[in-house]
This record gives C-alpha cells, structure tokens and sequence, in this order.
C-alpha cells in the first residue's frame, strides 16, 4: 500500500530529521556530534514508525469491526477504547451496532415474510425493472407460463411472449401509472388473466409488479351460465310456440274442425307435458349440483334398483321392438339415495331404448364387488356416438342426434342428470360407443356392506 500511514509517517520523520543532521554533519568539527546526530535521526524515525503501525493496528480493528457488523455468525471483538479519538470512535460503534443488530433482523424479517407470502400466493406475482427484466416473480407465475429455467435477471418478452403484458409492464414504468387489464397469455394453455400493475416507486431506477389473477374458471362459468340460459330459452320456446300456435287454431275455428280438433288438443298435450318434464329435469338437476343430499344416505341392494329402472322401461322398448336382457345381478349393496341412483339408471336404459333399432337389444351386466368396486355396464345396439360428440355428451341440453331427439321426446338433461348422480355417490360414469353398431355406458360404484353407508359430499 504505496500510501498507508507507515510509509507517510516514516517519510515526514526523515523529513523532519534530515536537515539537522545534515546542519550538524557540515558544521560540527566533532567526530561523536556527528555520529550522535546521525542516532537521534534514526531513534526518531524508528519511532515515528512504531506509532504509525500502532495507530495502522488500531484501525485495522475498526474497520474489521465494522466489516463484521452485518456478519452475526462472527463473534464481534472487543475494541481497546482508549481516551483519544479514536477510542471515541470505537465507543460510538459499540452504541450503535445493537441498534444495527436490530435494524438487520427486522428488514430479515420482514423480507422473508414478504417473500413467503408472495411466494404462497395463488395468483401470479411478477417484477421488473426499468429495462423490463425480470427481477423476482413466484411459482404460480411460473405455473402459469411453463419451466423456463431461472428467470430472474432475464428480459420479459424472452421469458413470456406475449406484447400485451410488455406493454403493460412499460406504460407502468414509463408514466408511474397504475394499469389494470385482461388478457390471455399464449404460454398459459389459453388462460385468462386479471393483470394490475402498480409502479416501484421506492426503487431508482423505478421498476413495476403485476399480480395476475386467473379468472379462467370464473369466465367459463359466466359462459356456462350464458350458455344455459340460451339453451333453456331455446328448448322452451319451441314446445311453447307449438301450444300457442295450436291453440290460436283452435280459437279460430279449428273447434269445430271435428277431424282435426281431438289431433290439435293431444299436440297441445304432448308439448305441455314435454314442458313439464323440462321443468321436473331442470329442478332434479338443480338439487343434484348444489350438493345437498335430500336426507342420509341408506345401503341398498343393487339387484333391487337395477330391477326397478329395467321393469319402468319394459314396457316402451316392448312397443318398439327392443329387448332389454339382464344377466343375474349378484347380491351386492351400495350406498345412496335410492330414487336419484333408479332414475339415473333409468335415463340410461332409457336412452339405450330410444336410440337402438327395431329388433335391438339392451344387455345389463354387473361385474366387481365384494371389497372392490362395482361395475354396471348398460351396452345398446342402437345408432351409436360419433367420437367428436363423446366428450360432450354428458353437458347440459347437448344431443348428438337433435332431430331424433326431439321426436322420442328427450329434455337433453338425463345424461347431465346420470352424470350428477352418480358423482353424488362417489361414483363415476364412461361412455364407449361406436357408430352405428351401438354404445355402451360404464358406471362405477363403490361397494358397501349391509348396515354401513358412506357420507356423501
């Protein structure tokens, strides 16, 4: 160190001492004067030297102290306070490191808090800086975009590909303006994002966060919603304008049309119990979502409700020519509300019936049981499902024939209803079919023993 305290004090020593002996070895005729001289100056400069490297020890332990200050795991030692200044100092840095100590342990703290509670947080959090890099952003954030690898410390639009949340983000940084938007990111599989977006203000230079609230599941349920509404709508009008428009014909003069009259009363018949059964499959479907059990679940013989839905079905595939044929249904029990589980087996072989051929047939097969699950297979050799139309089959109002199906007089709600019904129980349900050549409908139950019944949710 070309300029440390030793070397300047040594330097000012020889500068001091130098002219006198010079003087002394120019003027004095003594041989000892002059050797005396020269040991003084060395005496001065040697001294001059072990003050400086005393004073250099001294602050060599002031500023090891304070390099340790913000180190806790290093035991802090202690300084010689002497009288002078330098004594002071090391008093005043004993007075404040306590206060130091606490001041650490509190932005610690409180860091960590922030950090653990962005970091839990199920919407995604993001911050940048003013270059628009990434400086911190959570694991729902991640969740959301895909595994990029570290982020932090990387530009936006490398990590998410998407204009519209870069230009939030910089209008933000730009104008210190606090920005709320919608939008989709491409990255997030078609996700829909609530984005507010507020400045850093206490960072120079400022940056920005953005929380990103998924409102994927409330926006389809507004689309559900709408959806629903449109398609109750639709299949209400139509009976309602078939009961108008025969009435209206009736009332003008269709009363006395003695051929036609008693045709025009059973079509006006026909689409008002059509109204009926909407409204009755509406209400069921509306009981059976909202979660609520109408009273405690009982054990029932599966044979029992199995038997039931095949005996109220009989009587429509004998007229169009369709056998329903059962195989020996074991003695097996199952937990559930009785009715709900007959009706949705019913709408089952109901459909089974409905959608077959003259001369078809319907077979009922139970297979498991006992400690394992119970499988009920209902399988048709009607028209079959096109496979585009499988997934939707269970929605709400959705038919895949829609002409057939207004004509055997569907709502478009039973299979939603056997869908609902048998979740109820802890069940499940799953359609195979091939088309033309017939369908067949999978129900999974857990089994139960007699005298036990598992709660519903």
């Amino acid at each position: 160190m070309r300029d440390s305290i030793s070397r300047k004090a040594v330097l000012l020593a020889v500068l001091v001492a130098a002219p006198p002996v010079l003087a002394l070895y120019i003027y004095a005729g003594s041989a000892v004067v002059r050797l005396s001289s020269l040991v003084a100056a060395i005496a001065f400069v040697l001294a001059a030297w072990l003050f400086a490297q005393s004073l250099i020890r001294r602050i060599q332990a002031l500023t090891g102290f304070v390099d340790r200050l913000l180190d806790q795991r290093v035991p802090r030692a202690r300084l010689n306070a002497s009288d002078d200044e330098l004594g002071e100092l090391a008093r005043s840095l004993f007075r404040v490191a306590p206060q130091i100590d606490e001041l650490f342990n509190r932005v610690t703290t409180e860091l960590a808090r922030r950090e653990a509670i962005l970091a839990s947080m199920t919407e995604g959090v993001l911050a940048v800086d003013a270059r628009l890099y990434v400086t911190f952003c959570n694991q729902a954030f991640l969740g959301a975009i895909g595994d990029h690898g570290a982020v932090e410390g990387q530009p936006l639009l490398k990590i998410v590909r998407d204009p519209n949340l870069f230009q939030i983000l910089k209008r933000v940084v730009d104008s210190s303006e606090t920005v709320t938007q919608r939008l989709q990111l491409p990255t997030a599989q078609g996700r829909t994002f609530d984005v507010h977006a507020v400045p850093l203000t206490g960072t120079n230079p400022r940056g920005a966060i953005a929380i990103l609230h998924d409102i994927t599941p409330t926006e389809r349920l507004e689309r559900t919603k709408r959806d629903f509404i449109a398609n109750v709508s639709h299949e209400i009008r139509t009976p309602l304008a078939t009961i108008r428009g025969y009435a209206e014909t009736l009332l003008d003069g269709g009363l006395e049309d003695s051929q036609n009259r008693r045709k025009f009363v059973e079509i006006i018949q026909a689409n008002g119990v059509r109204l009926n059964n909407i409204a009755a499959d509406l209400l069921t479907l509306s009981e059976l979502e909202t979660g609520r059990p109408e009273a405690q679940p009982g054990v029932i013989p599966l044979s029992e409700v199995l038997t039931g839905a095949i005996r109220a079905v009989e009587p429509a595939a004998s007229l169009m020519g369709v056998r329903v044929l059962s195989e020996t249904i074991p003695d097996l029990w199952i937990s559930g509300h009785r009715l709900r589980l007959e009706q949705a087996f019913l709408n089952l072989l109901d459909n089974a019936v409905k959608f077959n051929k003259s001369g078809g047939e319907v077979r009922v097969s139970v297979s498991g049981g006992a400690e394992g699950p119970i499988q009920i297979r209902i399988s048709d050799t009607g028209i079959g499902i096109p496979p585009a139309d499988l997934a939707r089959i269970f929605e709400r109002f959705y038919r895949v024939d829609k002409a057939r199906s207004r004509q055997v007089g569907g709502t478009g709600l039973g299979l939603s209803i056997v869908k609902h019904a048998i979740e109820q129980v802890h069940g499940a349900v799953a359609v195979e079919s091939q088309l033309g050549r017939g369908s067949t409908f999978t129900v999974t139950l857990p089994s139960c023993k007699v005298g036990m019944a598992t709660p519903l949710a």
